[in-house]
């Protein structure tokens, strides 16, 4: 069942009869709005309710996790910037992704403030402070890996007041050490169960994946290690049946809860989707990088790398009819993409060719019901196949947890005589194209290849492909400034403490 996420500060004050006595209320301060329990719920709800932001997981972080990277173009506005990589400190995700994140925090903060000091059970109490933990933990992670050294508020922000909002930009290593801390801290408070929330795998999962980031090799393989021994999570036999995303048990390890309404909403399927089954047709965004023509093809497409034959995650699974306006159109499915729709000669040129495929759920007009992907299980594979081998070469157990994602996907286990396993450097670029071909289109490409890019500047040529190669690939030029997303030039306008990144 969906969780259905209210927001909870939009307060109506009720007045007595002598109301025209007394001064209006424009709002109700939080210290006054925290009182028991019930409160308590309806401020980690609001702070849930953040991750739907069109900023966030329903739009903007997804696409600006795919649109540079090399598995997706588009031509339609600010998202072909990022897809150029044209981005400037005024392109519209940029300022989207940073509002709606600190928005979270801001929620999140709240109930870390006010939530001790209610009366209710210790347990329940306890749990609810840990999701506020992870939750800041997570929107702080997203920060700073794009956006470099970020303002780090531990407080929710209450007043208007200069001294109040305007806070200098903190080191990253700060940044990362206080997601650390907030993630430990979560670990201890979290339950291991708790169906559609945050649990000690979600923690210990995203914490991983911040060690990793930070290529602390040991501590990501324990964090990961964590998930795969304790966590009960299996991958789903099937990889088409994570698609839509319906809290897929076991593989599920946090999803953005969508209830397909205005409150409660995904408008990816709409921006990705084709017309029919999308409400119209239109320019979409992130659109694969298959099937290209000669002239616009790149070597690093995945007309290149993927297996349409063999790989389930990329050969066909069916074929679809959909029916609009009376006609029948046939789409082919290849489980990670769709190809458009067999359409007379009046086809719109937006409806044709491959788009995205992992949130095939009814667009519903802008309010899928689809949910997104935060945390999955294979992406914890992966991520300890990775440090493992970063650790000490190619090993048995890394081995095995890589190939439980090829042998999902319906390619053959490799083996110690493989030429995968000859080397770090053969098993790291295995591990990669997995990561690449069973992660493609959820918003992780463009940060793996901004991490393989700052690992290849502590250690020439560990990666093959990084963020520096797509930049030089598309601008002729390695513009190592290009690593980070600018400031957006509204919150340098309203916080005079705010500096630039360099190059913007």
């Amino acid at each position: 069942m969906k969780k259905i996420f209210i927001p909870v500060f939009a307060l109506v004050v009720l007045g007595s009869c002598d109301v025209l006595d007394k001064q209006p209320l424009p709002s109700i301060a939080p210290e006054n709005f925290f009182q028991n329990a019930d409160d308590a719920e309806a401020g980690l709800t609001a702070a849930y309710d953040a991750l739907q932001g069109t900023g966030l997981y329903s739009q903007d972080l997804v696409v600006a996790g795919e649109m540079p990277s090399d598995n997706c173009f588009s031509t339609n506005g600010d998202v072909a910037a990022l897809g150029r990589l044209t981005w400037t400190p005024t392109t519209g995700q940029i300022y989207n992704i940073w509002r709606d994140s600190y928005l979270g925090i801001n929620r999140a903060n709240a109930v870390l403030k006010y939530v001790p000091a209610i009366d209710m059970t210790v347990a329940r109490k306890n749990q609810i402070l840990g999701e506020a933990y992870f939750l800041r933990a997570l929107h702080y992670y997203n920060l700073v890996k794009l956006y470099g050294a970020v303002p780090l508020r531990l407080e929710p922000t209450e007043s208007g007041e200069q001294t109040v909002v305007s806070l200098p930009r903190t080191s990253a290593e700060t940044v990362y050490a206080q997601i650390a801390t907030d993630l430990n801290t979560a670990d201890g408070l979290v339950p291991a169960a708790n169906p559609n929330r945050i649990t000690k795998g979600a923690v210990n999962a995203l914490l991983a994946k911040v060690l990793l980031t930070q290529r602390q090799w040991a501590p990501a393989a324990a964090a990961a290690n964590k998930v795969i021994t304790e966590g009960g999570y299996a991958l789903a036999a099937n990889f088409k049946s994570l698609y839509p995303a319906e809290n897929v048990r076991p593989e599920t390890i946090l999803e953005v809860q969508n209830q397909g309404t205005p409150d409660g909403n995904n408008i990816l399927p709409d921006l990705l989707l084709p017309s029919p089954p999308a409400t119209y047709s239109f320019p979409k965004f992130n659109i694969p990088t298959l099937y290209r023509s000669t002239a616009t093809a790149k070597p690093t497409d995945l007309t290149f790398v993927v297996d349409t034959l063999n790989d389930q995650r990329w050969s066909r699974r069916a074929t679809r009819t959909v029916t609009a306006g009376g006609v029948v159109y046939v789409q082919r499915d290849y489980a990670s993409f769709v190809l458009g729709s067999s359409r007379d000669s009046k086809a719109s040129a937006n409806d044709l060719g491959p788009f995205v495929y992992k949130w095939p759920g009814a667009p519903n007009g802008f309010n899928s019901p689809d949910n997104t992907y935060i945390l999955r299980y294979a992406d914890v594979l992966l991520m300890y196949a990775e440090a493992l081998n970063e650790q000490n070469g190619p090993s048995a157990d890394a081995l095995a947890k890589l190939n439980m994602v090829r042998t999902r996907a319906g390619l053959p286990a490799l083996t110690a005589a493989s030429p995968q396993y000859a080397s770090k450097k053969t098993l790291r670029d295995e591990i990669d194209r997995q990561r690449r071909l069973e992660m493609a289109f959820e918003g992780e490409r463009w940060f793996d290849l901004l991490r393989y890019a700052r690992h290849n500047q502590a250690e020439a040529g560990a990666h093959a492909v990084t963020a520096l190669d797509i930049i030089e690939q598309k601008l002729n030029r390695r513009d190592v400034n290009l690593l980070l997303f600018p400031v957006p030039q509204a919150e340098i306008n309203n916080n005079a403490q705010l500096q630039q990144n360099p190059g913007y």
